[in-house]
C-alpha cells in the first residue's frame, strides 16, 4: 500500500496554466449518465479494483470533499506541488468541455488516446461488476495513476463522500473540506445535517482534515464525526487579502480565500511530514493557479462577460457578493431540472436584472416557463432563449457586465464559441 510518505526532492518550477483540452467522444466506452443515473456505493468499485490488481494501493493520495470549492482547492494544491518540483496528478469532476479534464498528470491533461485505451482495457471488468460511468472512469484513472507513479495524487470527491468511488482509495490520511451546502439532495438528504454526515464520512482513524468556516449545522457534524472517527480536524480562517498581508491568489473571488486556506494548510501539513514544499513554492502555486469557469472573464465578439458555474444557492449567494451594485444586469442561465433553480434566482437577481433561460444540451433542464411559474413576481423579467449562440447575442446588449451561470454543462457548451483567450 502506498503510504503518504515524502516524495523525492525535485527542482522547483513554475506551474503551467493549461488551456482546456479538445472534446473526446467516449460514447462507445461510457454508458450515458442520464441512462444509468447515480448509484452510490463502494462494493462494485472495490471488487473491480481487486480484480484489476489493486491499483489504488500503488499510489499515495489526498482527498478533497465538500459542496462548493472542491475543484478550486485541488487546483491550488496541484499548483503548489508543481511549484515545489513534485510530480503530481489530480482527479476532478465534472468537466467543462472534455473528459480529459478529469485527469491531470503534472502539467498536462491525459490525452484522448490514452484515456480511450485505459477505458477500453477496463471495459470487461466494468461490465463484470456493473460499474457506473463514474466508477469505471475512477477505476481507469486509478490504474493510470499507478502506472505513472506520481509522488502524490489529489482526489476530488465526485458526490457525497461516504459512498463515492474516490473513497475506495484505502489510505487518505490528509483531507480537505470545501464549503458544504444544500445540493444533490435527491442523493444525500434534504438537510444540511444529513448532507454533512455523508461528506464527513471520508474521515478515517488517524487522518488529518482541514476546513475553513462552515455553517453552524455543518460545523457541528464535522466536529462530532471527527471525534467519533478518530480524525484530527483543524479549523481555518480565510486567507487575508493581499492588502492585509495575505498571499495573492490566481483564482478570483472572495470565497477563494477560504479555498486557499485549505490548500495552503494541506501543503504545510505535507511539508511537516517531510515533503519538499517550502514557502516560496506555496506562494508561487497560490498565485499562479488557474481554473476555468469560476468567476472567469471572457469575451464574445469583443464584448466582455463573466462565466461562473454557480449551480446551487450557496454558490449563487457567493457570486452575487462579488458583483457591484449596478442594476439592469443580464444573466444567461442553464440549470438541470433536479437543481434548486428558483432559490438560485432569489439569490442572484437584483432589481432591474433580466434573465434568459437556455436548455442545456443533452440534459433535462429548467425552462423559462417553469421558473416563471415558480417565481411569478419575476415572470416579466424571465425569457426563453432558443440556443447558446442566441443567448450570447442577447448578453451583448449595453449595460453592466453580463453573466453566464448555472450548470457547468452550459459553460462547457459555450466556452468553445467564445473569443480565443488572449496570450497570458
Amino acid at each position: 500500500m502506498a503510504a503518504l510518505a515524502p516524495g523525492p526532492q525535485g527542482s522547483q518550477g513554475q506551474p503551467v496554466a493549461l488551456g482546456l483540452p479538445a472534446p473526446v467522444d467516449l460514447d462507445d466506452l461510457l454508458e450515458p449518465f442520464a441512462r444509468r443515473g447515480v448509484d452510490l456505493g463502494l462494493e462494485r468499485v472495490q471488487a473491480a479494483l481487486a480484480e484489476g490488481g489493486h491499483p489504488e494501493c500503488r499510489f499515495a493520495a489526498v482527498q478533497v470533499a465538500g459542496t462548493n470549492g472542491k475543484g478550486s482547492i485541488c487546483t491550488l494544491l496541484h499548483a503548489i506541488l508543481r511549484a515545489a518540483g513534485l510530480r503530481c496528478a489530480s482527479y476532478r469532476s465534472p468537466h467543462l468541455v472534455s473528459w480529459c479534464e478529469r485527469i491531470q498528470l503534472d502539467d498536462a491533461w491525459i490525452s484522448p488516446a490514452q484515456l480511450r485505451a485505459d477505458l477500453a482495457r477496463w471495459q470487461p471488468i466494468g461490465r463484470h461488476h456493473q460499474l457506473t460511468p463514474f466508477e469505471l472512469l475512477t477505476a481507469a484513472a486509478f490504474d493510470r495513476f499507478a502506472s505513472e507513479a506520481p509522488d502524490l495524487v489529489i482526489l476530488e470527491v465526485g458526490l457525497g463522500g461516504r459512498l463515492d468511488a474516490t473513497t475506495a482509495h484505502p489510505q487518505r490520511s490528509l483531507l480537505g473540506f470545501g464549503s458544504i451546502g444544500l445540493d444533490h439532495r435527491e442523493h444525500l438528504g434534504d438537510t444540511l445535517t444529513a448532507i454533512a454526515h455523508e461528506k464527513a464520512a471520508v474521515m478515517a482513524p488517524g487522518s488529518l482534515a482541514f476546513s475553513a468556516p462552515q455553517s453552524p449545522e455543518v460545523a457541528a457534524v464535522l466536529t462530532a464525526e471527527a471525534s467519533r472517527r478518530g480524525c484530527e480536524l483543524r479549523w481555518l480562517e480565510p486567507l487575508a487579502t493581499p492588502a492585509a498581508g495575505g498571499p495573492p491568489l490566481g483564482l478570483a473571488g472572495t470565497w477563494q480565500r477560504s479555498n486557499g486556506a485549505v490548500a495552503l494548510a494541506m501543503a504545510q501539513a505535507l511539508a511537516a511530514r517531510g515533503w519538499p514544499i517550502d514557502a516560496v513554492a506555496i506562494a508561487s502555486g497560490l498565485a499562479t493557479a488557474r481554473w476555468p469557469g469560476r468567476l472567469e472573464r471572457r469575451r464574445w465578439q469583443g464584448r466582455e462577460l463573466l462565466l461562473d458555474g454557480a449551480h446551487n444557492p450557496p454558490a449563487a449567494v457567493a457570486l452575487r457578493r462579488e458583483l457591484d451594485g449596478q442594476q439592469g444586469r443580464r444573466w444567461l442561465l442553464g440549470m438541470q431540472r433536479h437543481k434548486q433553480a428558483p432559490e438560485l434566482l432569489d439569490a442572484l437577481l437584483a432589481p432591474g436584472d433580466r434573465l434568459a433561460v437556455v436548455a442545456i444540451p443533452a440534459h433535462v433542464s429548467w425552462s423559462a416557463a417553469d421558473l416563471q411559474a415558480e417565481r411569478p413576481s419575476l415572470a416579466d423579467r424571465i425569457e426563453a432563449i432558443a440556443d447558446p449562440v442566441a443567448g450570447l447575442n442577447w448578453l451583448t446588449a449595453p449595460g453592466p457586465l453580463p453573466v453566464v451561470t448555472g450548470s457547468l454543462h452550459l459553460l462547457g457548451a459555450l466556452i468553445p464559441l467564445l473569443d480565443p483567450l488572449e496570450p497570458g
